[in-house]
C-alpha cells in the first residue's frame, strides 16, 4: 500500500508541472521584464543552494565526526554563549539578504519606471468577469481577448478593474499586476521575438476564473502596422446573408455590444472576424461560435452572456456569417 501511495504521490508531483501552453513557462522568458524576473529567480535559487550546501556539509560532518562509536566517547566542544559564533551567524544572513536585496530593489525600480510615450505604445486594459478589453490610445482601436504588440517596443499598460478583483499576467513576458476596481495600476512589457504568448487572470474572480484567458500576439513592426490599418477600417456587411445577420445583431446583441457606450457590459465586436479565439478559449470557427451563442455558460461558467437559443437555424447561420466576416 505504501509503495502504491508513494508512486501516486510522485506521479502527482510530476504531472502538476504539465500544462498545454509553452508560453506559460516563466523559466523561458521572451520579454525584458520576464528576463529580469528570471534573473532574480536564478540569483535567489543559487544563493539558497549555496546556503543549503554549507549547512548540509556541516551537518554531515558533525554526524560522522561525533557519532557514537564502540570504545570512543568524544564529546564535542561546547560553544553555548559564544559571542563570536552569535556574531557570525547574525552577520552572514544580513550579508546574504543585502546581496539579494540590491538586484531586487534595482529591478523593482526598473520595472516601475514607465517608458516614454515617444518610445512606446499605450494601452488601456480593463478586466471584466470573465474577459479582457484592450483600448489603444491614439489609434481608435478597441478589442478584446487579444493584445497585439510590435516586437522590440515597450507597451505601457494602464490597468483598470470593472467589477471584482482580477490579476493581469503574461508569464513569458512579465509578472502579475493586480486589477482593482476604482484604482489604476500600471506596468510595461515587451516581446523580443514574434509569437503568441498566453495570458491568464491570476486572481480568483468567480466561477469562470480558470477560463479568463487572453493572448498577447507579438508581431514585427510591419505586420503590426498592417493589423492597425485593418482594425481602423470599418467592417461592412458584403453579402445578403451578412446583411441579414447585421439586422439580427442589431435586434438581439447591440444592447450589450454597442462598443461606444461606456456602460456596455460586453466586448466590442466590431472586428470579431479577425480574432483567433471565441470567448478567449475556443478555436475561432462557425461551429464553436454557434455553441457559444446557444449556451455560453456551458463554455464559461458564470459568464453574463445570455443564451441566444431562440433563433431559427437560418437566422443563426446569418448571424454567425455576419460576425465571422467582421474584418
Amino acid at each position: 500500500m505504501w509503495r502504491v501511495l508513494t508512486v501516486l504521490l510522485l506521479a502527482t508531483l510530476v504531472l502538476s508541472g504539465c500544462q498545454g501552453h509553452d508560453s506559460l513557462n516563466v523559466l523561458d522568458p521572451s520579454g525584458s521584464a520576464g528576463q529580469k524576473q528570471l534573473d532574480l529567480i536564478k540569483w535567489s535559487f543559487f544563493l539558497m543552494c549555496g546556503v543549503f550546501a554549507v549547512v548540509i556539509t556541516i551537518f554531515i560532518y558533525v554526524l560522522i565526526r561525533f557519532r557514537k562509536r564502540k570504545g570512543i566517547d568524544v564529546m564535542p566542544e561546547q560553544t553555548h554563549g559564544s559571542n563570536t559564533l552569535e556574531i557570525i551567524w547574525t552577520v552572514i544572513p544580513i550579508i546574504l539578504l543585502a546581496v539579494l536585496a540590491v538586484p531586487t530593489v534595482t529591478y523593482t525600480f526598473d520595472l516601475a519606471d514607465m517608458p516614454r510615450e515617444e518610445d512606446s505604445i499605450k494601452v488601456k486594459v480593463t478586466g471584466y468577469q470573465y474577459w479582457w478589453e484592450f483600448q489603444y490610445e491614439g489609434m481608435n482601436i478597441k478589442t478584446a481577448q487579444e493584445l497585439h504588440i510590435p516586437v522590440g517596443k515597450k507597451v505601457h499598460l494602464e490597468i483598470h478593474g470593472k467589477d471584482v478583483l482580477h490579476s493581469f499576467w503574461v508569464p513569458a513576458l512579465g509578472g502579475k499586476t493586480d486589477v482593482i476596481p476604482g484604482r489604476v495600476n500600471t506596468m510595461w512589457l515587451d516581446a523580443k521575438k514574434p509569437g503568441v504568448y498566453q495570458g491568464k487572470c491570476a486572481e480568483l474572480c468567480g466561477a469562470g476564473h480558470a477560463l479568463m484567458d487572453f493572448k498577447v500576439i507579438a508581431e514585427e513592426q510591419a505586420d503590426f502596422d498592417k493589423w492597425v490599418a485593418q482594425m481602423q477600417k470599418p467592417a461592412v456587411a458584403q453579402t445578403a446573408s451578412q446583411k441579414e445577420g447585421e439586422k439580427i445583431f442589431m435586434q438581439n446583441c447591440l444592447g450589450c455590444h454597442a462598443g461606444t457606450n461606456p456602460r456596455i457590459i460586453g466586448p466590442d465586436l466590431n472586428k470579431f472576424g479577425t480574432r483567433t479565439t471565441i470567448a478567449g478559449i475556443l478555436p475561432h470557427d462557425e461551429q464553436n461560435l454557434k455553441k457559444w451563442l446557444k449556451d455560453p455558460t456551458s463554455v464559461k461558467p458564470g459568464t453574463l452572456m445570455p443564451k441566444i437559443d431562440y433563433l431559427e437555424p437560418k437566422e443563426m447561420d446569418a448571424l454567425v456569417d455576419y460576425l465571422m466576416n467582421r474584418k
